[in-house]
């Protein structure tokens, strides 16, 4: 994907997609999703992060740091594959305006394990040879997330740290043991992870074939409780009894007076630098593997990173650390080459942060409901932007444009007004308009901001757990004809689409003059 280029498109999770199985996912509404973007003009489909979700249903606490989400595995493809008889939904079926987590994953990972013993029964030998290639390709993270998702299953759901002591601290002759006694159930989990690899390769491809583009997410920490953490405690800040020291999160700002503790273990960068910084290369990797370019999230961290005594309950007490910064990614390059990388350089924002961005080249973000709070030269109002930006009318963390004007104050209200030219009625599409006619390279939209939609339907609320986050979902009855109409000829008029879109013939260029 080349981030330079002048386009838009869409920021819609996986599971906000329709689907009759609970949740969205790679099935056949994720193919009817990227005709849409076609039919709009827009090349770029924006993802959440698609590893496995944690604790309040986030894809920003993975158990994994290299697994795809369980989830996102549609079953239509393992009914055709014959592996799995057509699923019997509950009674009354699922919401196809929320997803329900307490009864949607038990039901899904029913269906997964019913496919996996049809996969045994009725695979053909070229199909158990794919999935034993397969295996062997990516061992170098699966072998330990297999093992991790079995005896996690095991101990009835339990912390690693509280497993039998054994098996907490790796010692080889538990972990061989354990191979051996649940072999089938670690090769369920590796079944799973292959059909969301073959899934994902499917749709991926079919993007490609419509000039989409697919731009995923990288968190920047991993979870204490994952398989990441287990399998290499000695590359995270943690005590002997494998609890951390010390966690991440965010200082207090003008959003929270308490700031942010996300708790998160912090790296021992030292260790990682010793290495090369090969874990990074190898989650890179695995990412680029699923996606043409990611956003990396909180990327300040890599600059300099929020440190909170692991004792403490907020994240008032705490201090800076410097981050890895260039080394990593001049690493991560040297394996991989140029990295596709969007800069999620929002929040507190020191110089360092911008030193280091402009240093490796990788485009920031501009969230424009964040634009008129100031005066005419705030950062985000698009008349300051430079082209290296990617500009979006809000994120997965933000409340729609209409909820946003629903709960602005009467100065923001007011200029927005006077600069967009708008009101409450056509807010979304005014804030849609400026992104797309500004210099950023790449305008990217929340599908909730193009349907107008308000704040009842916005992803995620940050600092609050539960509720309904990350449980959006639309169906296709809310889009309709005109949304994507309007978007088609605004991205067309802006230059980022197809100009036929407009309905017209393409103008010629017009000869020079000649005196």
């Amino acid at each position: 994907m080349n981030l330079q280029q002048r386009t838009s498109g869409i920021l819609l999770h996986l599971t906000s997609l329709p689907g009759p199985h609970g949740i969205g996912d790679f099935g056949p509404g994720a193919y009817h999703f990227a005709d849409w973007l076609q039919s709009c003009g827009q090349r770029v489909w924006q993802w959440l992060p698609t590893t496995p979700i944690g604790p309040g249903d986030s894809p920003y606490q993975s158990v994994s740091a290299f697994a795809g989400s369980p989830l996102m595995v549609a079953l239509e493809p393992l009914v055709q594959a014959r592996w799995l008889a057509p699923p019997v939904l509950p009674a009354g079926g699922f919401s196809d305006e929320r997803v329900d987590f307490a009864h949607v994953v038990p039901w899904r990972l029913a269906q997964l394990r019913a496919a996996w013993a049809g996969f045994g029964l009725r695979a053909s030998a070229q199909e158990q040879a794919a999935f034993d290639t397969w295996c062997e390709r990516e061992a170098g993270w699966l072998d330990d997330y297999a093992l991790f998702m079995t005896l996690e299953t095991a101990h009835g759901g339990k912390a690693w740290w509280d497993w039998a002591p054994a098996l907490a601290r790796r010692e080889p002759r538990a972990l061989l043991e354990a191979r051996q006694t649940h072999a089938d159930e670690m090769g369920f989990w590796c079944f799973v992870q292959w059909c969301f690899d073959t899934q994902c390769s499917a749709l991926r491809t079919y993007c490609h074939a419509r000039g989409i583009s697919i731009m995923g997410d990288l968190p920047i920490f991993i979870a204490h409780h994952s398989a990441d953490c287990w399998s290499r405690p000695d590359l995270y800040t943690l005590d002997e009894n494998f609890q951390p020291t010390v966690v991440a999160g965010v200082p207090p700002d003008d959003l929270g007076p308490l700031g942010q503790r996300w708790g998160n273990p912090l790296y021992r960068w030292d260790r990682m630098a010793d290495e090369g910084f090969a874990w990074w290369a190898a989650r890179v990797k695995r990412m680029l593997g699923h996606a043409d370019a990611f956003r990396i999230d909180h990327f300040r961290g890599f600059a300099g990173y929020w440190e909170i005594p692991a004792s403490s309950p907020t994240a008032q007490q705490g201090r800076w650390v410097k981050g890895p910064g260039k080394p990593l990614f001049d690493a991560i390059a040297a394996a991989l080459g140029e990295l596709p990388i969007v800069a999620e350089d929002l929040g507190f924002i020191t110089p360092d942060v911008h030193t280091l961005r402009q240093a490796l080249g990788y485009p920031g973000m501009k969230i424009l409901q964040f634009a008129f709070g100031g005066d005419g030269d705030h950062e985000f109002l698009p008349h300051t932007y430079e082209r290296n930006v990617v500009v979006y009318t809000g994120t997965h963390d933000n409340d729609t444009v209409r909820g946003w004007w629903d709960h602005a104050g009467a100065y923001q209200c007011q200029y927005a007004g006077t600069y967009l030219a708008c009101g409450a009625h056509d807010v979304h599409w005014a804030m849609i308009r400026a992104a797309l006619n500004s210099v950023a390279h790449i305008a990217i939209f929340p599908l909730q901001d193009v349907l107008g939609l308000p704040s009842e339907h916005r992803m995620n609320t940050p600092g609050t757990l539960g509720g309904s986050n990350w449980t959006w979902r639309f169906h296709w009855p809310m889009v309709g004809h005109e949304p994507g109409r309007v978007l088609g000829l605004m991205t067309a008029a802006s230059g980022r689409g197809a100009f036929e879109l407009l309905g017209v013939p393409t103008p010629k260029k017009a000869e020079p003059a000649h005196y």
